[in-house]
């Protein structure tokens, strides 16, 4: 792809890179890019002409390029791909909450440290290994994987952790997700059963299918 702009003249190595993030949807990582065969310093001469402009530590967006959906979501991914993205962040993600995410929530396993994510507010949640290995969806934005509970999934651990983030939003995202969805009570009572709420949800479940 040539980017085309007025007086805008690009050396070899500059036009390789630009072609080079344009196979990847405007958006790499700098050792992405060196792999690439892209010369750190030709990063810096594209930054420095406003072709490329930094996202988040070691991660570049070409400016020719609209921002994806989701943006948060696609570079802590591409920096952090084992990252599995959860609650409010996950409700929001599905359109099934009127909450505005006031920070990245994500899924960790019990014990681990959380992960050195810049530019952002995370709020992290442990979780068994069971429960965190059931539910992951895999969604594809800009060539990025992103790594998200299901709604379902989701509506279930807002019951569990309904004391960090608001019974009220877990009764809002599960009709949501009822009415939006089309989901059934079994494909919540899987999750609740995992995550031992079947009981706490069991009452919310009657009232909304009966």
């Amino acid at each position: 792809m040539q980017i085309i702009m007025e007086s805008l003249v690009l050396t070899p190595q500059q036009q390789y890179a630009v072609d080079i993030f344009s196979s990847h949807h405007g958006i790499m990582k700098t050792s992405q890019a060196l792999l690439e065969g892209i010369y750190q310093k030709t990063l810096y001469a594209l930054k420095e002409r406003g072709i490329i402009e930094p996202l988040t530590r070691g991660v570049f967006h070409l400016v020719d390029y609209e921002f994806p959906p989701h943006l948060d979501l696609v570079t802590i991914s591409l920096r952090h791909p084992e990252t599995i993205f959860c609650l409010i962040t996950a409700l929001d993600f599905h359109n099934i909450t009127t909450v505005i995410p006031r920070a990245i929530y994500i899924a960790l396993p019990q014990g681990a440290k959380l992960p050195q994510i810049d530019g952002h507010k995370i709020r992290a949640f442990y979780y068994t290994k069971t429960q965190l290995e059931t539910g992951v969806e895999i969604h594809e934005i800009a060539g990025i994987k992103i790594k998200i509970f299901s709604p379902e999934k989701t509506v279930v651990d807002c019951f569990k952790y309904a004391n960090k983030t608001g019974l009220d939003v877990a009764i809002e995202a599960l009709k949501m997700c009822i009415a939006d969805k089309g989901s059934k009570p079994t494909d919540f009572l899987k999750f609740a059963r995992i995550a031992r709420v079947n009981r706490k949800m069991q009452p919310y479940l009657q009232a909304l299918y009966d």
